[in-house]
């Protein structure tokens, strides 16, 4: 009885590390190919807000019986995960950093890989029962705008798909006037206009040498 369940605990094993299921992911370039072409969604923690996006120790599956064992197979290291569809403003970056909390567990859903770069659909959890979707949220808030979704082809079903989702948060934006899209107030067209008047300039040079004569 124990030699079964020992044969059937090293199939468990076995079955797991051939899958990959549990593998801990610390580069991009480690991260098999069908899971991209599948676009497979992974569990991570969040550790830091890069410049070129967000910084992610992957959580694999954990399973109870070969728990121990898990640990001596993980080792350190990040992805570096960008927000897929997503061109992202100055004002977004510092948004994300006062949003997103360090060790924050999130979900990302592989869409496409660059070197070390993976492009992914980065979904925050929101409360115990609710979620949302960062990608979106950025663009709602005018902080960002959309791009083409790089790893799709534009004959996959989930191109079109994403990028019509992506295209809605932004619209959202651009009619509340949020962010990148808020239309300057009358005033501020009037300074505008005003200081780029060439004769308005020029009074200001003259006022100046006239100060600086007397």
């Amino acid at each position: 009885r124990n030699v079964s369940t020992g044969m059937a605990i090293a199939g468990v094993i076995l079955l797991a590390k051939s899958v990959k299921l549990t593998t801990k992911f610390t580069n991009a370039l480690e991260i098999p190919i069908e899971f991209i072409e599948k676009n497979v969604k992974l569990r991570g923690r969040l550790h830091r807000i890069a410049e070129q996006g967000l910084e992610i120790e992957h959580v694999p599956i954990s399973l109870p019986i070969i728990s121990s064992l898990q640990r001596r197979w993980h080792t350190d290291g990040l992805l570096l995960v960008r927000l897929a569809g997503v061109e992202l403003t100055p004002d977004g970056t510092v948004w994300l950093k006062k949003e997103l909390k360090p060790s924050q567990m999130m979900w990302f859903q592989l869409l496409g890989r660059k070197d070390s770069m993976l492009d992914c659909l980065v979904v925050v959890s929101k409360g115990r029962f609710s979620s949302f979707c960062l990608n979106e949220e950025i663009l709602k808030q005018g902080l960002g705008r959309t791009v083409q979704v790089e790893g799709l082809t534009h004959e996959s079903r989930i191109y079109w798909k994403l990028y019509k989702r992506l295209l809605q948060a932004e619209l959202k934006a651009v009619k509340r006037n949020k962010g990148i899209w808020k239309e300057a107030t009358f005033l501020e067209k009037l300074r505008e206009t005003i200081s780029n008047n060439k004769y308005i300039q020029r009074l200001k040079q003259f006022a100046t040498w006239l100060r600086i004569r007397l």
